[in-house]
């Protein structure tokens, strides 16, 4: 999407950005307020001036926007693998694969009747709808994630949350791809269970580790010279865009290859400062792209993206955040050793946000969809419900959980 905006005013709100960017977590830190709330305000503010101008027809048309949203996500994957102090196992990990196997599939089969039958869409514009919608967001959930590396363990509801957000999108991205192959009338679900579900993650499983290993080896354990040494964070930049696109050209899973090479990379001298730097870095890049993003969508949100939506779209969009996912959460964790609390709160901050819009886009531009308008405003209501409803909620309540955590600890 290009944006009709003079040269001068678009050096102002790039330098606003990079200026509110650095200032406004530090001054939001202690209110009930978030940088993507104000984003999405800023944006949603400017729809009713002339100072920026869209062109007609839904919000991301075109591949611009959907690279913007290609590379947010899989920086935020990589900053989320490296925020992990937990060494990888199945049992240590059981919290996530309740999140992924259980929570994530009962979300898309809710919604993928919910679209079919109470929005009266195909099935292929529902399936769409509840994968794109399904997996949380690894970019928008800084206040529920684990801290920086080295922190030390902030307790299972953060892990849980940080994890399930690296992976599910890589879980979630196959049955984008189904969606398009219904939509087209060409689907064979057994190649696409061979190949484009499994086949494909194989794949972003095993070059995610190989490429993860070889650049730990290579930042921390070369023996001529440690990367590490230099101190430059553009090092988890390159380490990101090599491990996704060597990925693509194998035809595998490029956002489980990125997590999962970052959790290689992590793993490998857990104890050096140069893993802070490189997660500092990796954050720092990623809000800039990410509040750019969100002016875009508060814009949209106020010039007619919502006008498609009808009250069962509203109440779809609703009911995702204050029920299913958090419906979803707690059956998956039903039998499960995790304290009642830390269960509602897993299953409430389930945050929606930039890999919906990426999914969307990535879709709209490569298959026309009937339902293509009403499918935009559903997702943009459930991101701008969560940016504000998770927004307000996320800081008391990961507070409290903190606090029984440490309390727990001392006791």
């Amino acid at each position: 999407m290009m944006l009709a905006v003079s040269y001068p005013l678009l050096l102002l709100v790039i330098g606003a950005l990079l200026l509110l960017g650095s200032w406004a977590p530090m001054m939001l830190r202690r209110l009930p307020l978030s940088l993507p709330m104000l984003c999405l305000l800023a944006g949603f503010g400017l729809s009713f001036t002339n100072l920026v101008r869209l062109p007609a027809g839904p919000l991301g048309d075109g591949g611009m926007a959907e690279k913007i949203n290609e590379m947010i996500v899989v920086l935020a994957l990589m900053e989320a693998g490296l925020r992990l102090d937990r060494r990888f196992s199945l049992r240590r990990w059981a919290s996530v694969w309740r999140l992924l196997l259980i929570a994530m599939p009962l979300t898309i089969g809710t919604l993928l009747l919910l679209g079919h039958y109470a929005l009266g869409f195909g099935w292929p514009a529902s399936l769409l709808l509840a994968a794109s919608l399904a997996p949380t967001d690894p970019v928008l959930a800084a206040d529920v994630q684990t801290g920086p590396p080295g922190a030390g363990e902030d307790g299972e509801t953060r892990f849980a949350l940080t994890a399930e957000a690296g992976l599910n999108d890589g879980f979630a991205f196959p049955f984008i791809v189904l969606a398009l192959l219904l939509e087209r009338g060409v689907a064979d679900i057994g190649h696409w269970l061979a190949a484009d579900l499994f086949g494909e993650l194989t794949v972003g499983l095993l070059v995610g580790t190989i490429v993860g290993r070889a650049v730990g080896y290579l930042l921390f354990e070369l023996p001529a010279i440690k990367l590490s040494n230099t101190g430059e964070g553009l090092a988890a930049i390159g380490a990101t865009l090599l491990c996704y696109a060597v990925t693509l050209m194998l035809q595998g899973n490029g956002f489980v290859a990125v997590f999962v090479s970052a959790i290689a990379i992590r793993s490998t001298c857990p104890d050096d400062a140069f893993h802070v730097t490189m997660a500092e870095f990796s954050a720092q890049v990623e809000r800039v792209l990410v509040m750019l993003i969100l002016l875009v969508l508060g814009w949209g949100l106020g010039s007619g993206l919502l006008q498609a939506i009808t009250p069962m779209g509203v109440c779809v969009a609703l009911v995702l955040i204050a029920v299913i996912r958090p419906a979803s959460a707690l059956i998956g964790f039903a039998g499960s050793r995790e304290g009642r609390y830390a269960r509602m709160l897993i299953g409430f901050f389930g945050i929606r946000g930039i890999g919906t819009l990426f999914y969307l886009q990535y879709a709209f531009n490569r298959q026309p969809f009937a339902e293509k308008q009403a499918i935009w405003a559903i997702c943009s209501l459930a991101i701008a419900a969560s940016v504000f409803v998770h927004g307000i909620l996320s800081k008391p309540a990961m507070a409290r959980a903190d606090a029984r955590r440490l309390q727990n600890q001392e006791g």
